[in-house]
């Protein structure tokens, strides 16, 4: 057997403007994409928005303790911790190649300092123990197969129970009427907030100076506990 090729990367660059009084001010983040691997070192269109939204509300993000979640290119997690979030990053423990492009992605854009862990949603796992408090859990698009969707909300009901304050920010595209979480979240005592798209400016098929969202339909919602 030959030789495992290496991965052929290429980056994506986005343009983050405008927002909360400050509709000068810009951001600029550049993200590498692994072109011929799994869909998790890609960069889909939810990714963007969770990054506008965060953009948007930038204010609020110096000095939170932030952690994304299936973070594959990292877009929303490079965007918080240029805001000045304490930022962690993390995917699944058992791909190594998702966390080495966390890793990438940090340094593609000076980001220095941000832990990369390896969590795997619905597992109790050392490093899922060894979390500070969470004051914001990030996810785009992390509801992408159905298996997955009870895991996760494990994992962030966790995560929630240790910080009673925080919330799960999380972008979702819209594959098919027949998936919900709705059940799931009245069983893990979750209740979800669902935030318009033009309230942060993503309502709009070029986003950050890209072609995506493009026409995909994509939410944003706020998930929390259910007090």
């Amino acid at each position: 057997m030959g030789e495992e090729a290496e991965p052929q990367i290429g980056h994506r660059v986005f343009t983050f403007a405008g927002g909360t009084g400050e509709e000068k001010a810009e951001l600029q983040v550049t993200v590498p994409e692994v072109l011929n691997s799994q869909y998790g070192m890609y960069v889909w269109p939810c990714a963007v928005v969770l990054g506008q939204y965060l953009w948007f509300y930038r204010k609020q993000l110096a000095g939170r303790t932030i952690l994304e979640i299936g973070a594959g290119v990292s877009l929303p997690g490079v965007v918080a911790a240029k805001c000045g979030a304490q930022v962690i990053l993390s995917d699944c423990a058992e791909m190594p190649q998702c966390l080495e492009n966390c890793r990438r992605s940090c340094e593609k854009n000076n980001v220095f300092g941000v832990p990369v862990i390896g969590l795997t949603w619905g597992e109790i796992s050392p490093d899922l123990l060894d979390l500070p408090p969470i004051d914001i859990i990030l996810g785009a698009d992390v509801f992408y197969e159905p298996k997955d969707f009870e895991d996760i909300l494990v994992t962030v009901r966790f995560l929630l129970e240790k910080a009673p304050q925080a919330q799960f920010w999380t972008t979702y595209q819209v594959r098919s009427a027949d998936w919900s979480i709705d059940g799931l979240l009245y069983k893990w005592n979750l209740k979800c907030n669902n935030v318009p798209l033009n309230t942060f400016n993503a309502d709009k098929e070029c986003l950050a100076g890209s072609d995506l969202p493009g026409r995909h339909t994509v939410q944003m919602f706020v998930i929390t506990l259910d007090a």
